[in-house]
Parts: structure tokens; C-alpha cells; sequence
């Protein structure tokens, strides 16, 4: 098909954007005029059912494809051929109708973002009865498992990397995006910005803050980066504090400070085995010893053993000694129940793209509106106000589909809903963990205790702290049980190996681990 067959192709399309079309296996969109199915090309790729002629009047309705398509035959059955006839009507066509198609264009790029679709069907009932009863419940979640198109290669407990989208969002995704490269730049000049609005309203409704107190990222490690770096508190000599299990990029960002700020940099351990008590002891302990500390960084839910720190308790500490605390929620919300005004901190990065459940590339920051003149503009922006916490973040043209798409992961999360998620992610690690604490030479890293923990958990073997001894057991683990998992540095003891299991997880995937780590500890014979 010749070049400027496939932009006549494209353009009758475009001419009949309000028409139904036919769906193909193959994914290629039919042709159809004036609301009515006609002028169908049915593609004949394998797998595809039998293909359609080109035809005027598939459904008998009447219709203008005589008009368009004067001299397309009924029974032409090559599309080459039938192009070729409506080359030329095509040309007369698209410039009578282009002025109706910009109008088209434009009403849509003015319209409201709409409430995201989602089939009642798609998204199971949630029985009733308690949420620990509810976190049990194995046929309600065998059909939350059935949201997700999961990979059969492995048993997937590498879920803390981003949380695979459901397929509810996943179409949605595609539709969003579908629409963007339909619309191009129509739609960003005119609609965007309106449509990121109600998205960062409806972010910010869910979680509990202002709209004017969050602004949109493309995921949490930037959203910390421009707080710690726009925290402009700081003078030469004063302090800045973080600990072992805080992320690595995050750690960076405060070590910068030292040549940007004139700041000294403090880095502790927390203790291990860690519990509620010890951790708060340790940071006591960190912040008496380190007088002259004004920032701290504290992580909610650690990557690094999923170990749940009792972030307002540290922060209202802080705040006593007149420190501010920024917070890494880039974990919690979503695997853990809470709304932000909970962790009592000013500054706070989150992902949408870990447990919301959102595509790749999306996070948010959170700055208390009384506090928004101790975070710097990004780069001097000049693009909104000073007062104006969208000044903080200045990125580049960002994935439009996966912003709007946003609502629909937020939707699905409150469906399935916060606490039952909580829970069912905290029993599924407990399913494992209770089954293999006491196995030859294995620690378990994170604490059994009320509130400490939500999905991750990390372990390792006795004695095997060096990253080829973790990255040893995880291979083992991958080839020989077609389980995965990921090692993960940085812990002070050293490294470990983490688990992640995740909303599609089930019982079934969690007992093949057991089974792996008992033949692999030498507590059953293999």
C-alpha cells in the first residue's frame, strides 16, 4: 500500500470519528461512515476470523459511502483495489469536511475529563464480614486474581518493583493513549491542562490533602529529589539526618547537600532485628547525638526489608527539636491503609505507579500549604506562580495516557479498598513467613509485630551477608524454582533477599516458596 493510500486511509477515519466501528482480532480499525457500519475491511492476519468483503451497506442501512466511495464495488475483496478506486473521492472528500472535523475536534478538546469506565462485572463484589475475614476469603480473591494478566514463567515475588496494572486500567491506559495519538496536539493545547486538574484533583481527594498541596510527578524518586533539594531551611553548619533503610537515590540527594547547602551529612543504622521501640530509640539516640540537625529523611514502608517505620511518632519528635521531616511514601500508599495528614510531615513524595496500581511513570509530592515557600521553585520555573506548588515541579512533556489514567487505578484501589488490600497483603506475608521462621538458618529481617510490616518482607541465610551469596540464593531460587526474587543491598548487616507478593498472588504461589526454602535451608531433603 502505497504512502499516500495509507494517509487517505487514515483520514476517512478521522472523518468518521463518531462512527462504531468493528473489532478486530488484529487490532486494525474498521472503516465506517455516518454511523453505520459500512465500508468494513476485516483483516485476514492468522488467528483472525474470516475476512469481510469491502462493502457499502453491511447492516442495510442507508448511508453516504455512495457519496464517498462512488466507485467502491460491494464485492471488492482487496482493499488495495478498493482504495485505489476511492483515491480520488477521498481527496474531494477530506477537504469539504475538514472545517466540520476541526469543529469536532475542538468541542471534544474542551470537554470535561469524564469519570473513568469501568464494567460493574470487571471488579468483584466484596463479601461482607470482617476485613481479617475478608482477607481470607480465597474466592473473592481468585476473582481480584483474575483482574491481572500475570505471566505463567515464574512465581512473581519481585512486586515491589511497580505493581503491574489490572486490566481494567490496562485498557484504559490504551484507550487514553489511543486518544492522545488520535487527537495529538489538539488535545494538549487544549484539554490537557484542564484534564491533569481533575486528575490531581481526584489524587488528592483520595489521599486526603488539598489539591493545591500535591503536584503531579513522574514518580517518587523525583518528587524527593525536588523536596530535598528545593528545602531551603538550611544554612552552612547545620545538620541533615538519614538512616540505612532509607532509598538509595533519596540517600544521594542528601548527601548532595553537603556541597550545595554547606550542611553536614549524618548517616545511622537502625537496628536489627528491628521493633517499633528499638527504631524509635534509635532515632532518639540519632538526633541527641546530632544537635545541630534541621532535616530528616524518613522512609515509610523500606524497599529494603519492608520494615513500616512509626513515621508521626519520629515526626512529631522531630518537629520538637524544631526538624523538619520529609517523607519517602514512594511504598506505602496502596500497600499500606492511611491518609496523609496521619504521618504528621510537611513534605511527602509518593508513586502511583507501585501499589495505585497505575501505568510506569507517575508519583505525586505533597507539600502542607502553610509550608510551601520552604521548598524552592524548580529551576527558577516562572511557568505558574510562586505561591503556586505546580513552581516545584518543572518536567518536560510527560505521558499524557498515563496520567489519565490515573483515576482509573485510584477507582479500582477504593473498589478492592484500602483496608482490605492491607490486609490480605499482610496475610499473605504471613502466610509464608510463619511457615519458614523457623526453618534451618534463615532470618527474617522483618518483625512479626502489629503495624511493623505490610506485603515485603526480606530474609537470608545464616552467614550469607556478601551480594554473590544473595545473588547465589536468588538465582537458585529463579532456575530451580522458577520463583523470583531480588536481592537487595544497603542494610547495614547486609544484604538480603526480598519478597513481594502481590494482589494476584495466592496461597498456592506462596507454598512453592516454602517448599524451595525448605529443600534450599537443608530443612527437608529435596
Amino acid at each position: 500500500m502505497t504512502a499516500l493510500r495509507r494517509g487517505l486511509l487514515a483520514a476517512a477515519m478521522l472523518l468518521s470519528i463518531s462512527s462504531p466501528t468493528i473489532a478486530c482480532p488484529c487490532s486494525i480499525i474498521a472503516l465506517s461512515c455516518s454511523g453505520h457500519l459500512s465500508c468494513m475491511v476485516r483483516c485476514s492476519f492468522p488467528g483472525a476470523q474470516e475476512p469481510l468483503p469491502f462493502r457499502r451497506h453491511r447492516n442495510g442501512a442507508p448511508d453516504d459511502c455512495l457519496t464517498r466511495f462512488p466507485d467502491a464495488e460491494p464485492d471488492a475483496t482487496s482493499l488495495e483495489d478498493a482504495l485505489g478506486r476511492a483515491d480520488m473521492q477521498l481527496i474531494k472528500t477530506i477537504s469539504a469536511d475538514r472545517r466540520s472535523m476541526l469543529k469536532g475536534l475542538a468541542a471534544a478538546a474542551v470537554a470535561p475529563l469524564a469519570v473513568p469506565a469501568m464494567a460493574a462485572e470487571s471488579v468483584p463484589a466484596q463479601p461482607t464480614g470482617s476485613v481479617a475475614a475478608i482477607a481470607t476469603d480465597k474466592p473473592y480473591w481468585a476473582a481480584v486474581k483474575g483482574l491481572y494478566a500475570v505471566t505463567p514463567d515464574v512465581v512473581n515475588f519481585e512486586n515491589g518493583y511497580w505493581g503491574i496494572m489490572a486490566e481494567p486500567v490496562r485498557r484504559e491506559f490504551i484507550r487514553q493513549s489511543d486518544m492522545v495519538n488520535y487527537q495529538n496536539t489538539c488535545y494538549a493545547r487544549l484539554r490537557a491542562g484542564t484534564d491533569f486538574e481533575a486528575v490531581r484533583a481526584r489524587v488528592a481527594e483520595a489521599v486526603g490533602a488539598l489539591p493545591e498541596e500535591i503536584a503531579l510527578t513522574r514518580g517518587a524518586t523525583e518528587a524527593l529529589q525536588l523536596l530535598i533539594g528545593g528545602y531551603n531551611r538550611l544554612k552552612p553548619g547545620d545538620g541533615v539526618l538519614y538512616a540505612d533503610l532509607d532509598y538509595d537515590s533519596m540517600q544521594y540527594a542528601m548527601n548532595a547537600l553537603k556541597a550545595r547547602r554547606g550542611v553536614d551529612v549524618v548517616k545511622f543504622d537502625v537496628p536489627e532485628p528491628a521493633t517499633r521501640q528499638a527504631v524509635l530509640d534509635a532515632y532518639v539516640r540519632a538526633i541527641e547525638a546530632n544537635p545541630k540537625t534541621r532535616l530528616l529523611l524518613l522512609t515509610h514502608v523500606s524497599h529494603r526489608t519492608g520494615f513500616v517505620m512509626p513515621v508521626a511518632e519520629i515526626a512529631r519528635m522531630a518537629k520538637a527539636k524544631g526538624i523538619d521531616t520529609i517523607v519517602d511514601a514512594a511504598h506505602s500508599w496502596g500497600q499500606i491503609d492511611f491518609r496523609v495528614g496521619e504521618l504528621e510531615a510537611d513534605f511527602v513524595g509518593f508513586n502511583l505507579h507501585k501499589w495505585i496500581g497505575a501505568p510506569l511513570g507517575v508519583g505525586f509530592l505533597y507539600i502542607r500549604k502553610d509550608r510551601l515557600a520552604a521548598i524552592d521553585r524548580d529551576m527558577g520555573d516562572e511557568d505558574f506562580p510562586e505561591s503556586d506548588i505546580r513552581s516545584r515541579v518543572h518536567t518536560g512533556t510527560v505521558n499524557f495516557a498515563t496520567v489519565l489514567t490515573v483515576p482509573t487505578a485510584v477507582a479500582l484501589h477504593q473498589q478492592i479498598g484500602a483496608a482490605a488490600k492491607q490486609a490480605r497483603l499482610r496475610h499473605l506475608r504471613d502466610y509464608w513467613v510463619s511457615r519458614v521462621r523457623g526453618f534451618k538458618d534463615i532470618e527474617i529481617l522483618t518483625p512479626d509485630e502489629a503495624g511493623s510490616y505490610g506485603a515485603i518482607t526480606s530474609f537470608r541465610l545464616a552467614g550469607k551477608t556478601s551480594k554473590p551469596d544473595n545473588d547465589a540464593t536468588v538465582v537458585k531460587l529463579r532456575d530451580g524454582y522458577k520463583i523470583l526474587t531480588v536481592r537487595r543491598a544497603g542494610v547495614a548487616k547486609g544484604q538480603c533477599i526480598r519478597v513481594t507478593p502481590s494482589l494476584f498472588t495466592d496461597e498456592a504461589d506462596l507454598d512453592c516458596l516454602v517448599e524451595a526454602l525448605a529443600i534450599i535451608t537443608g530443612t527437608k531433603t529435596g
